[in-house]
């Protein structure tokens, strides 16, 4: 944690100092983008570039990591240093917007005059007023990723739901020899814990709140969901504490039999990024042996489930409250004439929001579907991927639950992320200090709490 704490505090720094070297120089607009790998980066300063030279408007960029994105912005909000334009998760859209960050009436007239009807996911950012608090970009839905090659062999049928989850990692599991039947997020500070649990826990049909806004989560079937993730984790994963590479690194290295990840791993599973390169035994041969020989089940259901859940995410453009005129017109560029631009940056994990124009309803969707992927080798998807692959990838990106967005909780979604609730609470029960009973008593409290303290805001 100290060390998060540090790093925070060093970008921090340097995002103030970046806001002022930009006024200093006269740079318009301020923007941040949680795409900070290199080669996304310098795709995004492209089209910067070109929006510049095409209005004469300056962009100062600026890399924020995801897992400390919020505290950023409060910091800095704090300061009275809010940056003009913001590519955030819709976990922080609500509670923005009810801290006053993000501006309503400027995403409404970006969304409104690039047309309503070409866009998806805009019920999950509705003002209450007929307006939106941000802007949909793009969006992937979370997906349970398994050796096909290994259950075939095995005689296991496809992990769709609790059972065959833990009846195959029950019987592929052979630590003796650095094979697990599950790699599953841990890391009680990073988001990336929370958005695998949650899609456990949709599965098995837990929900933030009721539609009055009640929270649900001491119930029977999150105690069911914390029990049976804690298991998978316990009994069938890795020793240690597992994060967003290490999940990755695991499977690549043919030592698991199962991983929860996004879509962004494609076009690494492939063997088209040369710093995540598959490296099972298998894998030598033929970097894209895992692409080839893993199946991918995008929801799945749980024993008190009345349907299969996927989790998913949604990525937005925000604009402040204190940005000028300009900021509007850069998110329009942005999802026009940069658009297929910004979705080529990772089209495996960056399906349009937008689909398309008046005129021409699905072009961002057909121009989409042709975008080749990758870093140091690019290649269209369908190289690698089935074409029901490539299906699962666009209906999950539009088909997915969340919790509360749908109940208008999008406020208390942003708390519960902020303070990452479960993941510290959910590391407990994995360490044996607290039961999955005790532990859903808790995270129900603590949320109860974060929704008292923000009513009285």
């Amino acid at each position: 944690m100290r060390k998060h704490l540090l790093l925070g505090l060093l970008s921090l720094l340097v995002l103030l100092s970046l806001s002022g070297i930009a006024s200093a120089q006269g740079v318009s607009l301020i923007f941040w983008s949680t795409e900070e790998q290199p080669e996304r980066a310098r795709a995004t300063q492209a089209i910067i570039d070109r929006f510049t030279e095409a209005t004469g408007i300056g962009v100062s960029l600026v890399l924020t990591n995801e897992d400390i994105l919020d505290s950023l912005m409060a910091a800095n909000l704090a300061a009275g240093t809010l940056p003009d334009v913001m590519f955030h998760p819709v976990d922080y859209a609500g509670a923005w917007y009810a801290d006053g960050i993000l501006s309503s009436a400027a995403a409404t007239q970006v969304i409104t005059e690039l047309g309503v009807d070409n866009f998806s996911a805009l019920g999950l950012v509705g003002d209450g007023m007929g307006g939106y608090i941000s802007v949909p970009t793009d969006g992937w839905g979370q997906l349970l990723i398994y050796r096909r090659d290994l259950f075939e062999a095995a005689g296991l049928a496809a992990p769709t739901d609790y059972a065959s989850i833990r009846a195959a990692a029950e019987a592929l599991h052979d630590p003796d020899n650095n094979f697990y039947g599950i790699v599953l997020a841990t890391d009680p500070a990073a988001v990336f814990t929370q958005q695998t649990f949650e899609h456990f826990a949709l599965a098995n049909g837990v929900q933030l709140t009721d539609d009055a806004g009640v929270v649900t989560l001491n119930t029977p079937a999150m105690v069911e969901a914390i029990g049976f993730y804690a298991d998978l984790v316990t009994n069938f994963g890795p020793p240690g504490v597992v994060d967003v590479p290490g999940a990755r690194a695991t499977y690549f290295a043919g030592q698991a039999a199962m991983v929860v990840w996004s879509p962004f791993i494609l076009d690494e599973m492939a063997g088209l990024r040369d710093n995540a390169l598959p490296n099972c035994a298998q894998c030598l041969e033929d970097p894209a042996y895992l692409a080839r020989n893993s199946g991918f089940v995008p929801a799945f259901v749980g024993p008190s489930g009345s349907a299969p859940a996927q989790y998913g995410q949604v990525s937005m453009m925000g604009i402040s409250t204190s940005a000028p005129a300009e900021a509007v017109q850069f998110v329009q560029f942005w999802l026009s004439e940069g658009y297929l631009d910004w979705l080529a940056v990772a089209p495996e994990g960056k399906f349009p929001m937008r689909r398309g124009t008046a005129d021409n309803p699905t072009l961002y969707l057909e121009g989409w579907s042709t975008l080749p992927t990758g870093v140091d080798r690019r290649a269209p998807l369908g190289d690698f991927y089935s074409q029901e692959v490539i299906n699962t990838i666009a209906e999950g990106a539009t088909n997915f639950s969340r919790w509360g967005l749908a109940q208008g909780q999008g406020r208390l979604v942003g708390g519960v992320y902020q303070e990452l609730v479960v993941p510290v609470i959910l590391n407990d029960v994995i360490n044996g200090v607290l039961t999955a009973e005790q532990a859903a008593a808790e995270i129900q409290t603590r949320v109860e709490e974060i929704q008292a303290a923000q009513a009285e805001q």
